[in-house]
């Protein structure tokens, strides 16, 4: 357990990108940016369904009512989950009148002080990057993770499962949804990732630990970065990148950022 007390204030500094990929038309994927407020956001609107990106726009509208930072984090998480909720009731509401589902994944970091909170449901992903070392943060809701946890596969198996697109938590698809979250500690230079599975089925961890690890890019050229290399290769689904770095506020601005 990161036992380290912070008496300094913290900043964060961050960029974003998406693209519809190589074989898609249509970008069901969206993103939110908000460094002020210390919330950043990806939602996949599901790509089996009609009218993703209707569902993953609906998130990132609601969420940008959010428009003052709050007190305390737990404020701060009160605010997003009821966002959240009611934006799951609107969407499953939809769904009773047409013949289709209408969902999304989502991912979100809320940054408050010296903690942050990350907050998922569906298989969008959130890495953090310190010292050295990338660390998944979230635990996808799908079929193949449950089976991993079973230990019927094997998480190399599970790459190639042909349920490996098959969500089992989203925004949208039920009456009642079920956020999973975890409080972290941030500290300076922290690096974190968040990004819909077009990136990571692309792109190894490895491959990602080395983009973060660079110090002297801004965290837009980084995310540019893996895009491209996301794209260098099959880029079968839409790919959608938020790099952030956290800073301590004693520091001078960073030219790069």
């Amino acid at each position: 357990m990161d036992t380290t007390i912070l008496t300094y204030p913290l900043k964060y500094s961050s960029g974003a990108i998406s693209h519809a990929g190589k074989v898609r038309q249509v970008n069901q994927d969206a993103y939110l940016l908000c460094p002020d407020l210390g919330l950043w956001v990806v939602a996949d609107g599901m790509g089996g369904y009609e009218d993703g990106d209707i569902a993953s726009q609906a998130i990132i509208k609601s969420l940008q009512n959010i428009q003052q930072v709050p007190d305390k984090l737990s404020d701060f998480l009160t605010q997003v989950e009821k966002h959240l909720l009611q934006v799951n009731m609107d969407l499953y509401d939809r769904t009773l009148n047409h013949s289709h589902l209408i969902g999304s994944t989502v991912v979100a970091l809320l940054a408050h002080q010296h903690h942050a909170i990350v907050l998922w449901a569906g298989d969008s992903r959130a890495y953090r990057y310190r010292a050295g070392q990338l660390e998944q943060l979230t635990q996808d809701h799908s079929q193949v993770e449950e089976l991993i946890e079973k230990g019927l596969l094997s998480p190399k198996e599970a790459e190639t499962h042909p349920t490996s697109h098959i969500i089992t938590r989203a925004i949208g698809v039920k009456p009642d949804l079920f956020l999973d979250l975890d409080i972290i500690t941030l500290s300076v230079n922290d690096m974190f990732l968040l990004c819909s599975d077009g990136l990571y089925r692309e792109v190894t961890d490895l491959e990602m630990a080395e983009l973060l690890a660079q110090p002297e890019q801004s965290c837009q050229t980084i995310a540019e970065q893996l895009i491209n290399l996301a794209l260098s290769r099959q880029a079968k689904d839409n790919i959608t990148i938020i790099v952030i770095r956290i800073h301590s506020a004693l520091q001078e601005n960073n030219p790069n950022e």
